[in-house]
């Protein structure tokens, strides 16, 4: 039986992916709420207890958006890191 060949993922680059993802969804979750729309707010209130220095607002919008870029970066690395071990 042959063996199953699985394709590996780029950790640098998987990281990145999800590190711009994170990014970009955070930032545009604290702009609308900075705005006063109330889509995502008990998300970004759970946001607010997690990351040290985040708040809804105009600062906010910008440490949001590298918490979530950290985030998703060290998160999707630490998965395809993970995969590429296990495949």
């Amino acid at each position: 039986m042959a063996k199953k060949s699985f394709a590996k993922l780029d950790p640098k680059a998987f990281g990145l992916s999800c590190g711009i993802i994170g990014a970009v969804m955070l930032f545009l979750m604290t702009l609308f709420a900075v705005f006063g729309v109330d889509y995502g707010l008990a998300f970004l209130k759970m946001v607010e207890s997690v990351y040290p220095g985040y708040a809804i607002s105009g600062l906010g919008v910008i440490v949001g958006t590298v918490y979530g870029f950290l985030d998703g970066f060290i998160g999707g690395y630490i998965f395809a890191w993970l995969y590429n071990k296990l495949a």
